[in-house]
């Protein structure tokens, strides 16, 4: 017999997919991904998974080994995220992105590679639903609380990216059908669990109460950012120097390039 929950169809007018990574670390500027796991859900509602591992080409950190159960060993023969980047960007062609904590975390990463892949992957036209702010917004939990609180199961396999993806998007489903405040539309979903206002992926620069762009680190935090370059004209390219994000130096170069009466 099918149940409330299995026959309710989340509204979308473009397939939403759900990703997560297995990663080398938590730094998106350095770290690699090692598996990548989507859930495809097709407007239909009908569902599609890709699961992946990657030769991150860099060691695999034991500590993170520890974290997802993937070894250096594990992955020595197979592809490369460059390998399969085009087959990937194709697959992820049309679609939104939902994740749990992939806002602040997993889409940043997914750009960072598709750079390194030379493919300039589009994130302004898609909406970016994540999770994890819509359940922090409501109960505060962490993922495996999470699956427990609102689908009463034990998350089997934690850490290997399709059982997490798959949680993630039951998590998401449930959270549709409990709360009224929340409407199943996925641009209503994108604003709501949006990062605050965030310019860059990393939120290195955000907005400011008058839609003005300022730092959110560091010793010039809470300046704006024209202002910085037109004072400290070195600021700009220590940081297009250093270890940021190329989301974030992208960011920062439409800014610094963008004619004065514009600011």
């Amino acid at each position: 017999m099918e149940t409330l929950e299995s026959s309710f169809r989340i509204n979308l007018t473009k397939p939403l997919a759900f990703f997560d990574l297995e990663t080398t670390g938590v730094n998106v500027s350095s770290d690699r991904i090692v598996e990548i796991s989507i859930l495809k859900l097709m407007p239909d509602n009908s569902q599609e998974i890709y699961t992946q591992r990657y030769n991150p080409t860099i060691p695999i950190p034991i500590g993170a080994s520890k974290v997802h159960g993937i070894y250096d060993k594990d992955v020595k023969d197979a592809i490369t995220f460059k390998d399969d980047s085009i087959k990937l960007n194709q697959f992820l062609n049309n679609c939104d992105l939902a994740g749990y904590n992939s806002n602040k975390f997993d889409i940043p990463l997914l750009v960072e590679e598709f750079f390194r892949a030379g493919i300039d992957f589009d994130i302004v036209s898609r909406k970016l639903v994540d999770v994890q702010n819509i359940f922090h917004k409501l109960e505060q939990r962490t993922l495996s609380a999470a699956y427990k609180f609102y689908c009463g199961k034990e998350i089997v396999n934690a850490h290997s990216a399709e059982a997490d993806i798959i949680a993630t998007f039951e998590i998401f489903r449930a959270q549709l059908l409990r709360y009224s405040e929340l409407k199943n539309d996925i641009e209503f979903l994108h604003k709501f669990s949006a990062n605050g206002t965030n310019v860059d992926l990393a939120g290195r620069i955000v907005m400011n109460e008058e839609g003005k762009e300022i730092f959110n680190f560091g010793k010039h935090k809470g300046k704006l950012v024209t202002e910085v370059f037109e004072k400290e004209p070195s600021y700009y390219d220590w940081m297009m120097q250093g270890d940021f994000a190329q989301n974030t130096k992208k960011a920062l170069t439409a800014i610094r390039l963008r004619p004065l009466n514009t600011k």
